[in-house]
Parts: structure tokens; C-alpha cells; sequence
């Protein structure tokens, strides 16, 4: 039997006919914009927000753990993220961002290698009219509305905490290596401008090696190696490391020479990774200085303030702590997010 001749079928151009028509297009509809509702987290109606993010890299545990959160609210919040990782190279962030323009993303945002070098792929961004948030770093710019805000720590500041630390576990008193960051780099530079500040409230204190580390475990390794053959490497009983990572690897580098970290050299470093929490719960590492990588909510809050046309503050603190040897337990060790 034919189904438009079934009982259970309506003659075509029956009152029966036109109510089942009239009811199958009300549910087709339905489904149409169940398909083209927005995402998970996206307010009613609303376009799904397109946002490029320039990586500088995955030189450490605290770069692995920036990049999860990003990624994570991203998705959370039903944003379409360009992810680019430019592998520690400058060259590639320029050309991310280009190509970000290029796609006519809604948003950039980024943390770069180096302050300098951004004011031409910036002017870009914004001849384009795409708004640009900085993240974890800054640059150095002749025109400040080349970017929105910059959101992350107070680095100058860890480097002062990261020398109170250390002043207290060796009493005022240490002959100081100290591991630098990436050349150039905003953590880098100001760091140790921190650092040194507070050193000269301590006159019995004094840096005798530095080089940079370039944030990286093996590399922090290979320089104190380097240090301890040095002709001050007898002399050397502190460290200063401008990132864990660079730290962990000091640490092997003392402990392959048959010194003790933590009783030999005292250590201290900056950004609070579950690694240093270890080797703060082993008496390896004296003090860590937190520099908080999960900023991926407060970047996307700052976007969609500024997709609002809300105001945002040029400067965007993260709120940190200290953590020292003797504060860390393994349950702590356990709640730590990254």
C-alpha cells in the first residue's frame, strides 16, 4: 500500500494533512536553531567570539599550565581560539599575529618573548581595528593605545620577595649565583631589578656569577655547572633562580658536585610550579615566589568586557603569595592546580 493511501497517513489537502504540515515545519525550525544556538557559556544570541592567542612557548612547567588554562576557558566559554605556538621565537609570534589580522579575528592577545620589537605588527593589529591584550609579559611601545591592558604579575616585585627569602634563610649573609631568564624578557629584566633592589638594604649579600638560564631546566643545569668550575664556584653558597625550572636544574647541577642544595647552597626561585613544591617538601629548594600561570579567566573576563564595550584597567595585577620549605606539606603539595 502506498503511504500517502495509509489510514495512518492524511489525504494530501485534508484538514488532517495541513495540521501534521504545519506541525512537522514548527519541529524542523526547532532543530534548524538548536543547530545555530550559541555555544555553552555564550549569552543568548550572541556571535561566537573568535580570539588568536600567540604562545611564546613551552620552555616550563609554568608556560605547560598558562597555555591549559587559556585553552580551557576558551572552551569553556564557547570562544573559537587560534592557538599558535611560536616555539620560543619572536619571528613566529610576528607572524602568528599577522596572520591573526589576516583572518580578522575579534580579539589578539599574547605573551611575548621580548618587550621590544612589537610597535609594527601592533600598528598593524590596530589599522585593522582588532584590539590586542598583553598576557603574563609586557612590551615597550611609543603608543600605549596599540594595546588594551596588560594582564600578570608584578615581576618587580617577585624579584624583591625572591631577595627578602633569601636574606632570611642565610641571615644576610650569601655570595649569590644567579640563573636570568630569557634576555630581553620583561621577567627577566625586571626580576632582577627587584631582586638587586632589595639586595642593597643588605650589605653582606652580593651577586659574584650571573647568566641567563634562559627559563629553561637543562639550560639552568649546563650554567651552574658552569658556575661551580668557575673560579668563584667554591664561593657560591645562594642561589637565585628567575624561574623554577631553571632552579630544579641547578639542583642536579649541585648535586652531581657533591654539595647539598639546601644546606651548601640555599635556593630560591620564582613561580610556584608543583615541582619546586617538591623539592620545597624534599629541603632542596628554600622558597619559591609565586607567579599564578592561570590566567586564562581573567583574560576572557577583560574580552568580553571590552566585546561589551565596557572599560577595562591599563594594568591588571595577578594576586600571589610566598611559599617557603617549611610551609609545604604533601597535602598541599596535592591541592595545587599547576
Amino acid at each position: 500500500m502506498s503511504l500517502f493511501r495509509s489510514p495512518r497517513f492524511p489525504r494530501l489537502g485534508s484538514p488532517r494533512w495541513e495540521a501534521t504540515a504545519a506541525a512537522l515545519a514548527v519541529l524542523a525550525g526547532a532543530a534548524c536553531a538548536k543547530q545555530n544556538d550559541p555555544p555553552p557559556g555564550a549569552a543568548s544570541g550572541a556571535r561566537r567570539l573568535v580570539v588568536g592567542f600567540s604562545q611564546v612557548g613551552a620552555e616550563s612547567g609554568w608556560r605547560t599550565a598558562n597555555t591549559k588554562s587559556i585553552k580551557d576557558e576558551a572552551d569553556k566559554r564557547g570562544v573559537t581560539l587560534k592557538f599558535s605556538d611560536a616555539q620560543g621565537e619572536q619571528e613566529n609570534q610576528i607572524r602568528a599575529i599577522r596572520s591573526f589580522i589576516q583572518q580578522k579575528v575579534d580579539f589578539i592577545a599574547f605573551s611575548p618573548k621580548t618587550e621590544d620589537g612589537w610597535q609594527a605588527v601592533l600598528e598593524e593589529a590596530k589599522k585593522a581595528g582588532i584590539r590586542v591584550v598583553l598576557t603574563d609579559r609586557a612590551v615597550r611601545v611609543t603608543d600605549s593605545t596599540l594595546y588594551e591592558t596588560f594582564i600578570g604579575s608584578d615581576f618587580i616585585e617577585e624579584g624583591r620577595r625572591a631577595a627578602e627569602c633569601l636574606a632570611k634563610r642565610t641571615g644576610g649573609k650569601a655570595m649569590i649565583a644567579e640563573l636570568q631568564g630569557t634576555p630581553g624578557s620583561a621577567p627577566a629584566l625586571d626580576r632582577k631589578k627587584g631582586f638587586e633592589a632589595e639586595l642593597a638594604h643588605y650589605p653582606g649579600m652580593t651577586i659574584v656569577k650571573s647568566a641567563s638560564g634562559n627559563f629553561e631546566r637543562a639550560k639552568g643545569k649546563e650554567v651552574f655547572e658552569a658556575f661551580l668550575r668557575s673560579p668563584e664556584g667554591a664561593r657560591i653558597n645562594a642561589l637565585f633562580a628567575h624561574n623554577d625550572d631553571m632552579a630544579l636544574g641547578a639542583i642536579q647541577a649541585i648535586e652531581a658536585a657533591g654539595k647539598r642544595p639546601g644546606v651548601d647552597i640555599v635556593a630560591v626561585s620564582i613561580d610556584g610550579v608543583h615541582d619546586a613544591f617538591q623539592a620545597m617538601l624534599d629541603k632542596k629548594l628554600s622558597c619559591s615566589v609565586e607567579c599564578n600561570p592561570l590566567l586564562g579567566p581573567q583574560l576572557f573576563d577583560v574580552i568580553e568586557k571590552l566585546s561589551q564595550g565596557q572599560h577595562v584597567p591599563k594594568r591588571i595585577v595577578t594576586q600571589e603569595g610566598v611559599f617557603t620549605a617549611d610551609q609545604v606539606t604533601a597535602d598541599l603539595i596535592q591541592s595545587r592546580r599547576y
